[in-house]
């Protein structure tokens, strides 16, 4: 069995070190573990019915990958357990990680050992899961939850969702971008994306769109994200994680896929710097990037209602 992490920090380098070894393996072909995995939805607990959510779900998507694991379904030990599954010996779990709210007398204590001005309202867990490859004696109990998540959604639905948010979007531009200052998206015409080997057209297309919204959802009259104060110099190319990881997150609750970009090429060596430097990196990207999807998810629900009110 793999050594099982026993501290905070072990937990952060872990998650980290594995989603960085798998950045690094798709380098050369601009591919990262984000990519191609949305199709297949978010990992589903099947014995609370609850998504992964965060870096968990980069984390399992991860393993997914790495181990060819074609189940969406993930759960401990005892959850497989409680539904009748058995985890076969031997298999090895995934880490995730939760927060554990704090009672008012478990606050002073956990105060008593940070920062005075560090407000302790939650501490950090972390549990193991299974994916549903490594279990006996159990089958979903709906065959077709897999083939439901990629194919709820249609492409003219993604087109819906994205009007609903009544974003400024000007087409005809050469390259794909969010201007702040115009709280303005430049996109390329739709026909401008080509079909190759690893990117289906009209896919990217929306793909791209959904990571200039996530840029866009960071405005200050919406989220009022500002990774200046936390990664420094090198905030632009996170906000750029961000968005990377947020589109990936709204391409999974949409039903299509999300591509390599090579224009964002530029982008890597900063990411793997920044998460190898600062272990809980990760951790603040995709937090953000989870906020920023369900709040366009939100966004766009909220205005389609009003619509039809």
């Amino acid at each position: 069995m793999k050594s099982k992490p026993s501290s905070r920090t072990d937990i952060h380098t872990k998650v980290t070190d594995e989603i960085i070894q798998s950045i690094e393996a798709g380098v050369s072909t601009f591919e990262m573990p984000w990519h191609r995995s949305a199709q297949a939805g978010f990992p589903r607990n099947p014995a609370t019915n609850n998504v992964y959510r965060g870096v968990n779900t980069l984390t399992l998507w991860v393993t997914s990958r790495r181990n060819g694991y074609a189940s969406p379904y993930w759960a401990s030990y005892l959850q497989w357990r409680s539904i009748g599954a058995q985890v076969r010996k031997e298999e090895n779990g995934t880490v995730i990680v939760f927060y554990k709210r704090l009672e008012e007398d478990e606050v002073i204590k956990a105060s008593d050992e940070t920062s005075e001005s560090e407000k302790v309202r939650a501490v950090m867990r972390h549990s193991y899961v299974f994916n549903g490859d490594q279990v006996d004696n159990w089958e979903p109990v709906s065959p077709m939850l897999q083939q439901q998540n990629a194919n709820d959604y249609n492409l003219s639905t993604v087109d819906k969702f994205i009007r609903a948010l009544s974003s400024d979007i000007r087409y005809g531009s050469d390259s794909a971008y969010y201007n702040k200052t115009l709280d303005r998206i430049y996109m390329p015409d739709k026909t401008e994306f080509r079909e190759t080997k690893s990117r289906d057209a009209v896919e990217g297309f929306y793909a791209t769109l959904l990571h200039e919204h996530v840029h866009w959802s960071g405005h200050l009259l919406r989220l009022n994200r500002d990774l200046s104060g936390r990664f420094g110099s090198s905030a632009y190319a996170m906000e750029e994680l961000v968005a990377e990881l947020g589109s990936a997150f709204l391409c999974a609750s949409l039903g299509i896929n999300t591509y390599p970009r090579p224009d964002h090429a530029s982008y890597i060596n900063s990411w793997l710097q920044v998460l190898k430097e600062n272990k809980s990196a990760i951790f603040t990207a995709s937090s953000m990037a989870s906020v920023a999807s369900q709040f366009l998810e939100t966004l766009s629900t909220q205005s389609s209602i009003e619509d039809t009110a």
